[in-house]
């Protein structure tokens, strides 16, 4: 009775966790339950059809050829006839319906996982590649081919597999008890090929990860390839993660290869004990010549779906592992989609209040302790080596990052009760990496905000000293930029970034090195420009650049993640008589 009582409480928990697995499909699968209810409708139809053909042989062998009947053959055979017409038109209704739950979950699943992907912070971004995101999109499509393909016909020809075991049980007894304990060994068979299958294409999952992320880095980093040659280098190591995923592929086929030829021989073996025992059962006038080939024909229905259960076990198992992998990732928490008020535009003010933050809760914080009030209108300088937390920090005062420990505010408020979409439109953001969408310089520029006027877009062009080249092109601003805007010069990447920082009059303008790509005279004219709208803008610039120094208002100097000194530029740089300062140029730090 224990083990018993043992053995249900695992039974009851496995089932739990099973539910709780695939509970995030619910919503999408809830409003599908009328097709669902349609093709189960549909196979038991088609199920019982396929009870006809078995009967019209047990009826021709057992009473047409001894009675000698051609009016009850003729009879039979139209009405088999007819019994074949409705299923042919069952299955094609079937697979309608099928195709419409296929593009329904293709819509809802595909829409909210880009819905989830685009609500994410950015730090659930970053954490997993882009091989890994391709991966959970292959997944939607594993869920809906799952619950819409051939593997969803095949568990509903599954369930009436009762039903013809109970037939031969009706017409053909003594030949029953083979079927039953076959059927009984297919389903052992299957389950021991699930669990042999599921651990091979887990291990074979973990080989396509590691190929598909080299050759997405392959992709990425084209130019660099190229440039230094890398070609064997990188074939190398693509043959060799090839080679192993080929080799974890191979594994899994034999392994699948074993229960099918095993399937398919456990049925050759009923055929023929369903036969040897069926002719002794004839011989001793228990089972008639139809009932036992009527019992055969019937074996079949129930044994091909076994059958096809083992070799379809990857599918289910992909479909158990995607279900898992989307799970997670819906579970995973989101960043306010909107305000809980509407306010107005902030003066500016930005107040770091004891800020902590690190990637890891094992390594060490990458800023730690950040206490920082930059008041409103004005251009600050944040300066300090590579690694000591700039970029991060920037990150930080723009909701990007939420901090481990402290507060970020704007005029007082905590911005972790706005939504991105009022951060975005309050804060202008120039990366260190400017990276541009495929489409026209116009569409970059108010990407934004695509409600912008032409007048608009052009005074932000201006302030970004871009306006003049961009009029320079055959296309003006209706060039296409390319992909990730490859066609044109990294300085005109980056003044067309800072123009689509500046659309939308922001409050607060970050910026990351916006001087990096600039030459000389492009980086003076900058200075002018950002000096113009610190009048009416509060500015945070990332640089090393001493000509955009000279007109920042404070300066921020950061070492290992803290702030060594913060003030008035020239004050603060003249009092690090401890530990002199020096601002160097890009070409310096470069050399």
């Amino acid at each position: 009775m224990g083990a018993t009582a043992d053995y249900t409480r695992d039974l009851t928990r496995d089932v739990a966790r099973a539910l709780e697995r695939h509970a995030w499909l619910r919503p999408f699968v809830e409003p599908l339950r009328p097709l669902f209810k349609e093709i189960l409708a549909v196979s038991l139809c088609l199920n019982l059809l396929a009870l006809a053909v078995p009967v019209f042989v047990l009826q021709v062998y057992d009473r047409v050829i001894f009675h000698a009947g051609l009016s009850t053959l003729v009879g039979l055979t139209l009405g088999v006839l007819i019994v074949i017409g409705f299923d042919f038109t069952l299955r094609r209704v079937r697979a309608r319906i099928l195709r419409a739950v296929a593009l329904q979950i293709d819509v809802t699943v595909s829409r909210t996982l880009v819905d989830k992907l685009l609500a994410l912070p950015l730090r659930s971004l970053e954490m997993r590649t882009a091989a890994q995101w391709q991966l959970l999109f292959r997944d939607a499509d594993a869920v809906r081919n799952t619950l819409s393909g051939a593997t969803a016909v095949l568990a509903t020809d599954l369930v009436f597999g009762v039903l013809f075991l109970a037939l031969v049980a009706v017409i053909a007894w003594p030949v029953f008890w083979v079927l039953l304990v076959v059927a009984a060994v297919f389903i052992v068979i299957a389950w021991r090929a699930g669990k042999m299958v599921a651990d091979a294409t887990d291990r074979e999952k973990v080989k396509v990860a590691s190929r598909d992320a080299l050759v997405a880095e392959l992709i990425s980093g084209r130019t660099t390839v190229k440039a230094l040659a890398l070609a064997p280098r990188m074939r190398s190591q693509w043959q060799d993660r090839q080679a192993a995923t080929i080799r974890e592929s191979l594994t899994r086929g034999a392994d699948t290869e074993i229960f099918a030829y095993l399937g398919q021989s456990l049925s050759l073996l009923a055929t023929v004990a369903m036969t040897a025992l069926g002719a002794l059962a004839i011989m001793g006038q228990h089972l008639t010549i139809g009932g036992l080939i009527a019992a055969n024909m019937l074996s079949s229905r129930l044994l091909g779906p076994l059958n096809q259960l083992i070799g379809a076990w990857r599918g289910f198992t992909l479909f158990q592992q995607s279900s898992q992998r989307l799970s997670a990732l819906f579970a995973e928490a989101e960043e306010p989609a909107e305000s809980a008020i509407a306010l107005e535009r902030p003066q500016g003010r930005l107040t770091l209040d004891n800020v902590t933050f690190g990637y890891s809760p094992d390594d060490a914080p990458v800023v730690a302790n950040i206490r920082l009030d930059i008041q409103p209108r004005g251009l600050t300088a944040i300066l300090g080596p590579n690694g000591s937390g700039k970029t991060t920090l920037a990150k930080i005062m723009m909701g990007l990052y939420r901090p481990d420990s402290g507060r970020v505010l704007i005029d007082g408020a905590d911005i972790a009760q706005f939504g991105r979409a009022d951060l975005a439109a309050w804060i202008g953001y120039v990366p260190q990496d400017c990276v541009l969408f495929a489409g026209t310089i116009r569409d970059n520029i108010a990407i934004a905000h695509p409600r912008a006027t032409d007048a608009e877009i052009v005074e932000a062009a201006t302030a970004a000293r871009a306006h003049h080249l961009i009029i320079d092109l055959p296309q003006g601003y209706g060039t296409a930029v390319g992909e990730a805007g490859a066609r044109l010069s990294g300085g005109f990447r980056q003044r067309i970034a800072i123009a689509r920082a500046l659309l939308g009059e922001p409050a607060l303008i970050v910026m990351d090195e916006p001087t990096a790509s600039l030459d000389r005279a492009a980086e003076d004219e900058l200075r002018q420009s950002l000096g113009e709208l610190a009048q009416a803008h509060t500015i945070i610039v990332i640089t090393h650049s001493p000509s955009l120094l000279q007109s920042c208002h404070n300066v921020v100097i950061m070492e290992r993640g803290r702030i060594k000194a913060a003030g008035p530029t020239q004050k603060t740089l003249q009092s690090l008589s401890e530990t002199p300062v020096r601002v160097v140029s890009d070409r310096e730090a470069s050399a």
